[in-house]
């Protein structure tokens, strides 16, 4: 049979018959492999009912034994005979047990475990997901569960779009009327919130926890307009542009008003006011407190979709906040429209247009690698996850593309940028833009199981990848994940039955 696993790992040699486990299964500790002990106790427990002792006696038939290693990287290797043996990192024992997790089966009320051989490492360094939470506020229990889903999957960095023109999501003490004033609704009118300091802790430690970074995103200088509601001396008046206009009125969405929240998603009509002092002021003070509270390399600063602002400005703003990140001792992450700039050395970039990408854009994203940065691929019309599998799915937009399974899988990152080293690419990430989703239930239905496919394509090696056998494997996942109570969409053309 096909072991049903995605990412398919790099190596897989697949044994004869099962292990079978039992009351008397135990969990063994090697060299300090506790946290990952933890992490497979809540899982057989959650999926089997056992609970298994954990020692660090010798190992015996039977047994679940744990080997931590002190390499840094996010390989494994797990072998499952008489015994279960994973063996690696920290990191890498965490994404062997996710490994686990996917082959554990049922029959009769008996659990089991295909015996296999699998030698496995990440394709890229990067792996993400983004969750908007800015658009529409989901609070710290979602954020926790989007974590449990997106680290099953070995993602390894939660993008958070904390602020955008419908919110302000992140409580900043030298800056409180952010959210006092600019953080009470979302789209559409739906309940606002934000995160405290102590409950982005506690995100920050979960990810942690899950081996997931953090990588916080302050959206500038556009995508500002609930700024305004707070400070309005930062910022300028709304500006109209054509694609906020048709986007109005073929949504039937009101117009921005400066200082009444906005509650549409048009975009291009905010900008800081990019040459006032004041503005750098109120830069310098939000940043600051955001690289303080956010433990990982990267802060994201947005600079997509400025429709209103000059190039000229728009360039020299880019150009300013890059640097103003690097000094807070951060690594700048933006869009790849800042590409037009002359970032700070070492900003990476984030790529989201379209698999074949305009002259211009391909241009701004290889000049990332020319400054001595990297580049995160998300082309929208295939890794954005927030579009609809068919035209008339419920939930979801489609002015990228509609994207069902096949497309979200089918596509190669080094063909994506023409002209981009494959050296220069750092990994990939799927947005997940929240306009038409207020609960997690209707984030399982956009994430599961298009996430998978991502998945795929950032850990497993290129050589891997096959659409038919991906099809076959993920459709055995789909038990999986409705015994962990994750939800999601079932494509028709998938076999669903469970292996």
């Amino acid at each position: 049979m096909v072991l049903t696993l995605v990412p398919q790992p790099a190596s897989v040699t697949e044994g004869s018959g099962t292990l079978v486990l039992s009351p008397a299964t135990r969990i063994v500790i090697v060299d300090g492999a506790d946290a990952a002990a933890s992490v497979l106790s809540d899982v057989l427990a959650a999926r089997t009912g056992l609970r298994p002792d954990v020692v660090t006696d010798p190992p015996s038939d039977g047994d679940l034994v744990l080997r931590r290693t002190d390499d840094d990287g996010e390989s494994y290797r797990l072998e499952i005979g008489a015994r279960v043996e994973i063996t690696g990192s920290d990191a890498g024992l965490f994404y062997g047990v996710q490994t686990l997790r996917q082959l554990l089966r049922v029959k009769d009320g008996v659990w089991s475990i295909a015996r296999a051989s699998i030698v496995d490492a990440p394709r890229y360094a990067y792996r993400g997901v983004m969750l908007d939470v800015a658009r529409t506020f989901f609070d710290v229990a979602t954020v926790k569960a989007f974590i449990d889903r997106a680290s099953s999957l070995k993602f390894n960095h939660l993008h958070l779009h904390l602020t955008d023109d419908q919110g302000w999501r992140l409580h900043i003490d030298s800056r409180p009327l952010l959210t006092e004033k600019a953080a009470g609704t979302s789209t559409l009118g739906r309940p606002g919130g934000f995160y405290t300091k102590d409950d982005f802790r506690e995100i920050v430690g979960y990810a942690a926890a899950h081996h997931m970074v953090v990588v916080p995103e302050i959206d500038l200088p556009g995508h500002t307009h609930a700024i305004g509601l707070a400070y309005p001396d930062v910022v300028e008046a709304p500006v109209m542009n054509d694609m906020l206009l048709a986007q109005s009125e073929s949504l039937g969405q009101p117009l921005p008003v400066a200082g009444e929240p906005y509650l549409g998603w048009g975009v291009g009509h905010s900008s800081v006011r990019i040459h006032e002092d004041a503005t750098w002021e109120f830069l310098r003070d939000v940043l600051s407190e955001v690289a303080e509270i956010a433990p990982g390399p990267y802060l994201h600063v947005g600079g997509d979709e400025c429709l209103g602002t000059p190039a000229a400005d728009f360039d020299a703003f880019i150009e300013r906040v890059t640097a103003l990140t690097a000094e807070l001792g951060k690594t700048p992450v933006a869009w790849h429209e800042a590409g037009s700039a002359q970032v700070a050395e070492g900003t990476v970039g984030q790529f989201w247009g379209s698999s074949t990408p305009t002259a211009e854009h391909a241009e701004h994203t290889r000049r990332f690698a020319e400054r001595g940065g990297r580049v995160i691929l998300s082309p929208s019309t295939r890794a954005y996850l927030d579009m609809k599998y068919t035209a008339d799915f419920p939930l979801g937009l489609t002015w990228a593309a509609i994207i069902d399974l096949e497309s979200a899988y089918s596509w190669e990152p080094e063909e994506i940028v023409p002209g981009l080293d494959a050296e220069a690419i750092l990994g990939v990430e799927g947005p997940l833009w929240s306009e038409t989703i207020p609960s997690l239930a209707d984030i399982d239905q956009l994430f599961f199981p298009r996430a998978a496919a991502l998945a795929e394509i950032g850990w497993s090696p290129a050589s891997a990848k096959d659409w038919a056998s991906f099809r076959d494997r993920v459709g055995g996942l789909g038990a999986v994940w409705d015994a962990e109570g994750w939800g999601g969409h079932r494509p028709s053309e998938i076999d669903w039955s469970p292996r």
